[in-house]
């Protein structure tokens, strides 16, 4: 089949292009085999590219993830339709009516005072929502899939609805301190579990830190590699100008280097 027989709109063309791929006669054999669960690790790594491309504001390169993640979005939907449970069509119509129905002060008569009361409406929709398709426990439809600080975000924020919340931030350092000493104190004793679990405890007090302080911890945490990355390049440039490599150097001559890169960069 050649291009001219596909159709001209842009998502139509993608829609057969998905179709003649999967097409179990004249398709290839790599997508023919692929599953839901094969193909979803593809998936979460194409979020994380757009995600890279925005961090480094490369908009020519957000163009082309953006249209990655688009085909795992078309991939999944034609395996769907394969099995008769539901098509494209059905993806892009029932997002169109779930950010119609969370959005009732621009499709109905529903006004609000603030940002934050219609944040706290919006959390109130999604809880009927979740109530109307009969899920368990409160935390129970939190995607066990999700990165993991990004779930403990997510957990703690449910929990926080129904009035499970430490009041203020300072409560939530004091739990902070006391899990880092608890991790200490695991860390003198050397048992590897143990250090293990609290060494967990304590990230996940600081992922619910994060969310009472209205911070994404993933965005937060991606500044501070980017941070690391950047720093360390100069420490590399730095020895490099000297002559030396870096297993020529010592960690003082490295941390000396790592402070003058911190003044340079608050100096910029």
């Amino acid at each position: 089949m050649t291009d001219a027989a596909f159709p001209d709109d842009p998502l139509q063309r993608l829609l057969a292009v998905m179709a003649r791929l999967r097409d179990p006669k004249d398709g290839c054999l790599w997508d023919i085999e692929q599953t839901f669960a094969t193909i979803a690790p593809y998936t979460v790594e194409e979020a994380y590219e757009v995600a890279d491309a925005i961090e480094r504001g490369d908009l020519g390169d957000l163009k082309e993830e953006l249209g990655d993640l688009l085909l795992q979005v078309v991939f999944h939907s034609r395996m769907a339709e394969e099995q008769s449970a539901f098509a494209f069509d059905d993806v892009a119509a029932t997002i169109a009516d779930k950010m119609i129905r969370r959005h009732p002060h621009v499709f109905a008569d529903t006004a609000y005072s603030s940002v934050a009361e219609q944040k706290d409406d919006w959390e109130t929709i999604k809880a009927a929502e979740r109530k109307a398709k009969a899920k368990g426990g409160v935390l129970d439809d939190v995607p066990v899939g999700l990165p993991a600080l990004t779930r403990a975000v997510k957990l703690t924020k449910r929990a926080a609805r129904v009035g499970f919340e430490w009041p203020s931030v300072h409560e939530i350092l004091d739990k902070l301190r006391e899990e880092a000493a608890e991790l200490e104190a695991e860390i003198d004793v050397a048992d590897a579990e143990k250090i293990r679990e609290e060494l967990g405890d304590l990230l996940f007090v600081c992922a619910n830190l994060a969310r009472k302080l209205d911070v994404e911890p993933e965005d937060a945490l991606r500044a501070a590699n980017a941070k690391f990355v950047r720093r360390f390049r100069f420490i590399e440039a730095g020895l490099a100008a000297r002559g030396k490599t870096l297993d020529q150097s010592d960690l003082a001559e490295m941390d000396a280097l790592w402070n003058d890169a911190k003044a340079a960069e608050k100096k910029a």
